[in-house]
C-alpha cells in the first residue's frame, strides 16, 4: 500500500538530509553535550557515538539546534513509529493535558475506549489488562501474574534477551557484574534459535529448532526445580541487533510449553503496535501467547504501555496490587487511542509491511556488494544490518560498526548501534523514496568504511 500524496509527514526526498554546519555534530550540539554531560550520567551508545542535541521533529525527519536535517532511522529507539508530531496524537494529548491529567487508576471515559480497543484488536483472548508507564513496569507485572496464575516461581528467557533495568527485568536478561551479586534467584536462560549464528544444527547444516525444544526440557529437569512459570521472549531480540527466530520456533514453543502447563510470556514492549506490520510481532507466527507487554509505539512517544493477560488469568491480575501512580492517565489513554486509530484509519500496517519488503530487498543488494556485510534481516519496520570481518567466520566486526553508525549519521541518518550489528526503525509511515535514500546514505558509509579498512 501507498501513502496518499498529501499525508501529512510528506517530505520532498530532495530536501532531507540537509546539513548545513560545516563538521556534525555542529556547535551548539557540542556545546549542549557538553553542558548536559554535566549533570546527566549514563548515556546510550547512540549518543556517546554521536553527541548531537535535537531541537525537533517532523513527521520522519529530525532537526538538530544547528539546523541539520537528519533522515529518522530509529524512532526514538522504536517509539515514535507513527513519526514525529503526529497531529492526531498531539492533538489528543493536548485536549486531555487541557482536561484532566491524572485522576489515579479511576475510569475515565478515554481509558474505558482504549481497552475497549485493546481488546478488539488482539487475535487472541488476552482481555485482561493493566496500564502503566514504562515497559520494565509492564514486565515487573507480568511476571508476578505468572507467579499467581500459576503458584510457581520460576523464569526462563534467553541468551542476549533485554526486557528492562528493574530487578527482576534485569534477571531476564544479559547481566553485568554492577547489576549485583548475580541473577535473582529462580531465573535462568537458554539458547534461542539464531538462523545466522546457530548453536543446533541439522547435518545439512539447517538450524535444527527442534533441539533447541530437547535442550529446554532437559534444562528445566536438572538446571530448575521444575517450578517454572513462564518462558519470557522477545518475538524480535531487539538490543541484541535484530535476531529473528525461525519460522516454526514459536509454533513449537507454544505445544513444548502446553505440554508442560508452563505460561508464554511475550514481551512485546518493542515489537508490537505496528513496528512490525501488525499489531503484534507474535501474529506472524499465529501463535498465541498468555501474557504480553507492549509499549514503545504504544504511544507513539508518550510513555504508556500495557500488560495483556489471557482471559482465563484476569483474576491473577487483581491479586498483584497492579495499580501505579501513573499508568492510565487521560493523557496517556489518549495518545495510546489516537495511535491505535491512525493506525486503522490511514493503512500503516499495511504500508509498514510493504515497506518493510522494499527495504529488506535492498538490504540484500547492499549485503552482495559489500564483504563486511554478513546477514541483513528485517520484518515490517524492524531491521537489521550486521557487519562481519570475514563471512565464512562470521567473527564480528564491532570497530566497523561504530565507523559505519558515525559516518552514517554525518551524512545525515539517524539510527541505532548494537556493537557490529545496525538497527533500523523507521517510523511506518515513511514514503519509499525516503527509505531507499537512507539506504544509499548506509551504502554510501559502508563503502567508505570497507576503504578505509582495506576491504
Amino acid at each position: 500500500m501507498t501513502l496518499p500524496a498529501d499525508y501529512w509527514s510528506k517530505i520532498d526526498p530532495e530536501s532531507a538530509p540537509r546539513l548545513v554546519s560545516d563538521a556534525i555534530p555542529g556547535p551548539r550540539s557540542r556545546q549542549l553535550n557538553e553542558r548536559g554531560t554535566e549533570h546527566m550520567i549514563g548515556y546510550s551508545s547512540q549518543v556517546r557515538l554521536f553527541p548531537v542535541a535535537f531541537e525537533r521533529g517532523h513527521g520522519v525527519t529530525l532537526t538538530d539546534v544547528d539546523g541539520n536535517t537528519y533522515i529518522d532511522f530509529s524512532s526514538g529507539i522504536y517509539v515514535t513509529t507513527l513519526g514525529h508530531c503526529h497531529p492526531k496524537v498531539s492533538e489528543a494529548v493536548a485536549e486531555a493535558a487541557r482536561t484532566l491529567m491524572n485522576c489515579h487508576d479511576f475510569n475515565t471515559p478515554v481509558k474505558v475506549e482504549l481497552l475497549e480497543k485493546m481488546a478488539q484488536i488482539q487475535p487472541w483472548d488476552l482481555t485482561g489488562m493493566q496500564l502503566y508507564d514504562s515497559g520494565t513496569t509492564a514486565v515487573e507485572a507480568g511476571l508476578r501474574v505468572c507467579r499467581a496464575a500459576t503458584g510457581r516461581d520460576e523464569f526462563i528467557s534467553c541468551f542476549m534477551d533485554f526486557h528492562g533495568k528493574t530487578g527482576h527485568a534485569v534477571s531476564l536478561g544479559r547481566m553485568k557484574p554492577v547489576n549485583g551479586p548475580g541473577r535473582a534467584q529462580g531465573f535462568y536462560l537458554v539458547p534461542r534459535p539464531d538462523p545466522y549464528r546457530p548453536m543446533f544444527t541439522r547435518s545439512s547444516g539447517e538450524i535444527d529448532t527442534d533441539a533447541y525444544l530437547s535442550f529446554y526440557d532437559e534444562f528445566i529437569e536438572k538446571a530448575t526445580t521444575g517450578r517454572v512459570a513462564a518462558f519470557v521472549l522477545e518475538p524480535v531480540q531487539g538490543w541484541a541487533g535484530s535476531i529473528f527466530p525461525p519460522d516454526d520456533f514459536f509454533p513449537k514453543l507454544r505445544r513444548f510449553c502446553d505440554e508442560r502447563e508452563i505460561l508464554l510470556f511475550a514481551d512485546e514492549v518493542l515489537t508490537s503496535m505496528g513496528r512490525t506490520g501488525k499489531y503484534f510481532c507474535m501474529e506472524h507466527w499465529d501463535t498465541a501467547p498468555d501474557v504480553v507487554t507492549v509499549g514503545k509505539g504504544f504511544g507513539n512517544g508518550f510513555p504508556v504501555t500495557a500488560m495483556m493477560v489471557s482471559a482465563k488469568y484476569k483474576e491473577a491480575i487483581a491479586s498483584i496490587s497492579a495499580s501505579t501512580s501513573y499508568g492510565g492517565n487521560p493523557m496517556a489513554c489518549a495518545a495510546a487511542l489516537a495511535s491505535i486509530e491512525a493506525m486503522e484509519q490511514e493503512g500503516l500496517l499495511e504500508h509498514a509491511l510493504s515497506l518493510g519488503e522494499l527495504m529488506l530487498e535492498e538490504m540484500r543488494g547492499i549485503r552482495d556488494r559489500h564483504a563486511i556485510v554478513g546477514d541483513v534481516r528485517g520484518l515490517g519496520c524492524l531491521l537489521g544490518i550486521e557487519l562481519v570481518r570475514d563471512r565464512d567466520t562470521k567473527e564480528p566486526f564491532e570497530e566497523a560498526g561504530r565507523m559505519v553508525y558515525q559516518r552514517a549519521f554525518e551524512k545525515g541518518v539517524a539510527w541505532v548501534p548494537a556493537w557490529h550489528i545496525l538497527r533500523m526503525s523507521p517510523p511506518i509511515v515513511m514514503q519509499e523514496e525516503v527509505a531507499l535514500k537512507g539506504l544509499a546514505i548506509i551504502e554510501e558509509a559502508i563503502d567508505e568504511v570497507e576503504a578505509e579498512l582495506g576491504y
